[in-house]
């Protein structure tokens, strides 16, 4: 019997949590990671993670946690007439700020963009242990549609727990995806069910992580304020752990800081919380609700904790849907590859769009797999290396 999808997630809490504590070791992988770093190029601007919400309101689930939400209004003549809201949903451990690239580019792209924190990450309200379920993070999303965006179409967009979020809200809610969804994304993320993966371990490792994360996170959680003092002496091996966990190319140091902050921001207490409930993930039959909905579904080559496997499963069971791999790419592949994932995003959502106006059913059948290259940033790391700086 092979692993559930949560034990790779498990692994890269345990060792971010030993990091935070290891600060010897922290000291002692200065010189290993100086080396890592010599490899790093500079792949986006400084500041390219800094934006400004169009505007910041707390939506109540309905069991009374305050839900952070952001919305990102397009300027007045890009806005483009009759085009859907995006509502983006991030990952296990990160935040809305996983999205920064992509809402910057949806916006100027003429859309309106809603995007969220699941509840107890970034800025929503740490909620209690037992509402910390996929099936509740499927009704706060539809608290957040029914709250900012009541009527009109909808292009949802999922990463990792994100889409299993799309699909618990389907499961729950099929009249909204049924009635107003024109386009679906599920970015590296998984269906669950029997489709399982040793996602990085091996059997025996596998099985006895799954056994052991939660208390031993749970355990963690204890001492938070001394991993969170730890962790600044032992940057060195958070930074190693979550770059391999979050990327399969070169990135810039600045982004593994930037997706180590949002992992780390994630109190052990909650890592630990939501375990149980993607261990027993499993919305396959959830997918029923997309058919006949332009889907994308997208992921890493080299994602250790949803593989490709994990997609062609939902390409599977939803007729129709495109399945993008991405080449040297990890499970974090919207700041690894932005330029790909969003050209995807606009690709997906212009067929929504046109689908939605031919007012017709049209047979879709099964699309080959595409795997695909970031040519733009393979070109800044020739530049980079031309320029004197290592890649």
């Amino acid at each position: 019997m092979t692993p559930p999808p949560s034990r790779g997630l498990v692994g890269l809490g345990i060792g971010l949590a030993a990091a935070g504590v290891a600060t010897a070791a922290g000291v002692a992988a200065g010189r290993v990671n100086r080396e890592r770093t010599a490899r790093l190029s500079v792949l986006a601007p400084a500041g390219a993670y800094g934006h400004v919400a169009g505007r910041e309101l707390a939506v109540v689930a309905d069991d009374g946690v305050p839900l952070h939400v952001e919305v990102d209004e397009p300027a007045d003549d890009a806005a483009r007439e009759g085009a859907p809201t995006v509502v983006l949903s991030h990952g296990y451990t990160l935040s809305l700020r996983s999205w920064v690239l992509q809402r910057k580019a949806l916006t100027r792209a003429g859309y309106r963009v809603v995007l969220w924190d699941q509840r107890s990450h970034g800025r929503s309200e740490v909620a209690d242990s037992e509402s910390c379920t996929i099936d509740q993070l499927g009704r706060d999303l539809h608290r957040v549609i029914e709250e900012v965006v009541p009527e009109g179409p909808l292009a949802l967009v999922g990463h990792s727990m994100g889409g299993m979020t799309m699909m618990s809200m389907a499961e729950q809610f099929p009249e909204v995806v049924r009635e107003r969804v024109v386009a679906a994304a599920f970015v590296a993320t998984s269906a669950g069910g029997t489709n399982m993966m040793t996602l990085g371990f091996g059997q025996f490792v596998g099985r006895f992580l799954g056994r052991l994360g939660p208390r031993f996170l749970a355990r963690m959680s204890t001492q938070q304020k001394l991993v969170d003092t730890a962790r600044r002496l032992g940057r060195d091996v958070e930074d190693l752990i979550v770059d391999h966990y979050s990327f399969a190319s070169p990135v810039a140091q600045h982004t593994v800081r930037y997706t180590g902050d949002m992992i780390m921001g994630t109190p052990l207490q909650v890592m630990a919380d939501f375990l149980p409930s993607i261990n027993v993930h499993d919305k396959q039959a959830a997918l029923a609700q997309f058919h006949g909905i332009e889907t994308l579904v997208v992921n890493g080559q080299q994602d250790l904790l949803t593989p490709p496997d994990h997609s062609e499963a939902i390409v599977r069971l939803v007729p129709g849907a495109e399945h993008v791999v991405v080449e040297d790419a990890g499970h974090i592949i919207m700041l690894e590859h932005p330029e790909v994932v969003t050209e995807q995003l606009l690709e997906l959502i212009d067929r929504g769009m046109r689908a939605a106006t031919a007012h017709v059913d049209i047979e879709r059948k099964p699309r080959v797999r595409r795997t695909v290259t970031d040519l733009s940033k393979r070109r800044r790391v020739a530049k980079a290396r031309r320029s004197g700086r290592s890649a």
